[in-house]
């Protein structure tokens, strides 16, 4: 990062208004009877009608759209632990995506807390105050718990972008990547580097895809988990393969996936050379990947790469699922997200990918031409059709998985 782009991002955030988001006001406030009517003694009707009938909430507040962005900053980006208040311009930003990509007002919330039990108390407590709950830079063993706690006990959907997004997205990419070079999820051999939220999560969606848990060899920090380490937790160990192979090389000759959710440059371009004819890398470390694309597409030149940077092809971005999620979710008023909507959400995405891109969107990105293949296997976050179709594909999804709690509304994003 320049010191010019730097001193660029604090005046975002600092100029002219500090922070990046704001409370907009829906109803007029000008006049007497205007604020009889929000306040005093105009506000005691609704109060009324929603202690009769708490369903009464969506139609008289603003909770049908309202998501609280959740974190307790003890995995904020590639930074670490530094704690709540440091990872408030991170929480302000997501909740500025969500307004932005689809029109969801959000408010961040960050949470001092000395034990989980203190941290799932606090947000299942203020939970119905939202329509949904994001969750967001957790640190991994933590936030497995965390999340499937608040599941448990909120009754609105509960959703920790960091695994999920990430594998929704991955898993797009990677189904559209595979059928582009001819292999099948089922017979490809994995390698994961990173063992953490992501990590995880990634690996469980492409096995809910398809991918065969034995074919998996994900690695941490001390090499491949296998099933005679006695140092990884219960996370870890869903996926600790019956091997002999221990280290990267080992694992990665013959392999036809690589995904990279660790550090940068821990992908040696000797490993890659290892790799099946016609691999996959998705190198998804921010913002240095695990093996920089120059470097790969000079190793191997029958790759198709895909990075968690803006500035490469085939960018594997959250934002091209969590906003249109929650609006599917919300809209249907789902009582959680599960597998069968982020499945639902997995294929729209792929789908979009294959179809013709509009010129809007060949603007936005500064492409003179989109086309599906090598590099070009997930749409652009900027794509205006996200939107409709993935929170219509989310929406069907609760409905016939039956965790929606009305119909979905006439008409529903149509394009």
């Amino acid at each position: 990062m320049t010191e010019d782009f730097r001193q660029q991002a604090l005046d975002y955030h600092s100029l002219p208004t500090p922070g990046k988001i704001a409370v907009a006001l829906t109803k007029p406030a000008n006049t007497v009877e205007d604020l009889a009517l929000a306040y005093s003694p105009g506000v005691a009707e609704p109060v009324r009608e929603i202690a009769q009938d708490p369903d009464n909430v969506y139609k008289y507040t603003a909770k049908g759209n309202m998501v609280a962005v959740i974190t307790n900053g003890t995995a904020i980006l590639g930074l670490g632990n530094l704690g709540p208040l440091a990872s408030k311009p991170v929480m302000e930003g997501k909740s500025l995506l969500f307004k932005r990509f689809a029109g969801i007002d959000s408010i961040d919330i960050e949470v001092k807390h000395r034990t989980i039990d203190e941290f799932v108390d606090t947000v299942a407590n203020i939970a119905d105050t939202f329509g949904g709950i994001n969750l967001e830079d957790i640190k991994a063993p933590d936030c497995f718990e965390i999340e499937q706690r608040l599941i448990e006990r909120c009754n609105v959907p509960v959703f920790h972008d960091d695994q999920h997004g990430t594998a929704i997205v991955t898993a797009a990419g990677m189904i559209n990547a595979l059928e582009l070079q001819g292999k099948e999820i089922s017979e490809a051999v994995i390698v994961c580097l990173g063992a953490g939220a992501a990590a995880v999560a990634c690996m469980e969606l492409l096995i809910k895809c398809g991918a065969q848990r034995e074919k998996i060899y994900m690695l941490d920090r001390k090499g491949v988990i296998h099933t005679r380490r006695d140092d990884i937790n219960e996370y870890k160990q869903l996926f600790a393969n019956n091997t002999d192979k221990r280290t990267l090389e080992d694992v990665i000759a013959g392999a036809d996936i690589f995904v990279g959710v660790s550090g940068p440059d821990l992908l040696p371009p000797e490993a890659l050379a290892l790799m099946a004819e016609n691999p996959i890398v998705f190198a998804c470390s921010n913002p240095d990947p695990e093996i920089k694309p120059e470097l790969a597409h000079q190793v191997r030149d029958d790759l198709i790469m895909g990075t968690g940077r803006s500035d490469y092809p085939n960018q594997v971005n959250n934002v091209l699922c969590f906003p249109f999620i929650f609006r599917g979710a919300l809209d249907v008023r789902a009582s959680q997200i599960n597998d069968e909507m982020k499945l639902a959400a997995v294929h729209a995405i792929r789908e979009l990918a294959k179809e013709p891109v509009p010129q809007s969107v060949l603007e936005a990105s500064g492409a003179s031409h989109l086309e599906f293949g090598r590099e070009y296997i997930i749409p652009k976050p900027m794509d205006p059709r996200l939107l409709p179709r993935v929170a219509k594909a989310v929406a069907q999804a609760a409905i016939d998985s039956g965790v929606a709690r009305i119909e979905m509304p006439m008409g529903y994003m149509e394009v």
